[in-house]
């Protein structure tokens, strides 16, 4: 009877698992249907650092977007391809972000004829800004040296680097020509706020010598030591995603969330012998 009563009992916990777990698995199907679009718009709320873009226009970014012997060769210009990048991504990003514009290379100033000293404040980060970012963009006639360097210097200026985060997105063919240090002012900005994040975006242009190749590298420095991402594309996905990665907000993949269902279910099957988790 002593017996009896143990497997009853026994029983009866099993039956309370596995309806209590069962409540459970449902609770999470669905709210993992919900999940996805909360978490996504949770992350957003918390990309508040402003974002400057730096972007090169210089006279080499109206030579072809990969250079010679790529699948784009005389077909479309480096300018043109970022165009076309950035509008891709600015409409989603500045949604949750302020962005603002820097760019250097032509000369649309009065009285800057110093081919180093063609650099522009089009915007400061501003909400909503994806549209004025796309209008000075695409009213850019690339000319001019390349002030790398110092766009950036006035780009942290800019984002008050030394009082708040924020965020540097330079996109460039080349290195500084105007006698600009990278690692120097890359230390220097470390130094002064740590606060800062500068990402570098280098196409990668085919037909460079490796000593080309080496001095176009050297602009990593900016993000070695400021906490950001040296990115190379060589496709236009490419570009499109490295874009996404540096200016845009964390968010929740689908595979992610497919992958912590998984995990959950499979933690639900410790109660082995339930019926309604076979």
């Amino acid at each position: 009877m002593r017996c009896e009563n143990c497997v009853r009992e026994h029983s009866r916990r099993i039956g309370a698992t596995c309806w209590h777990l069962a409540a459970m698995a449902l609770a999470f199907t669905i709210i993992s249907q919900v999940f996805p679009a909360f978490a996504q718009e949770l992350e957003h709320s918390l990309c508040t650092q402003d974002a400057m873009v730096v972007l090169d226009a210089s006279g080499s970014m109206s030579h072809d977007s990969w250079g010679y012997g790529s699948e784009s060769a005389h077909t479309i210009s480096r300018i043109d391809l970022m165009r076309y990048a950035l509008g891709k991504v600015l409409p989603i990003v500045t949604r949750f972000r302020r962005v603002g514009l820097m760019t250097y290379g032509p000369t649309v100033t009065p009285g800057l004829f110093n081919q180093c000293d063609n650099i522009e404040l089009n915007l400061r980060p501003t909400p909503n800004a994806a549209a004025r970012i796309m209008a000075s963009v695409q009213s850019l006639v690339p000319a001019g040296g390349t002030p790398l360097t110092r766009a950036v210097e006035r780009g942290a200026e800019v984002l008050d680097f030394r009082s708040k985060p924020g965020v540097i997105v330079v996109l460039t063919d080349g290195e500084d020509t105007c006698g600009g240090s990278p690692c120097r002012v890359g230390k220097e900005l470390h130094a002064a706020a740590e606060q800062l994040t500068i990402h570098v975006i280098g196409l990668r242009v085919k037909g460079l010598s490796g000593r080309d190749e080496g001095r176009v590298a050297g602009t990593q420095c900016l993000a070695d030591h400021n906490g950001g991402l040296y990115l190379v594309p060589e496709t236009t996905d490419d570009l499109i995603a490295a874009l996404e990665k540096t200016l845009g907000c964390p968010m929740v993949s689908r595979h992610g969330l497919i992958e912590r269902q998984a995990a959950f279910r499979q933690t639900l099957r410790f109660g082995g012998g339930c019926p309604l988790f076979p």
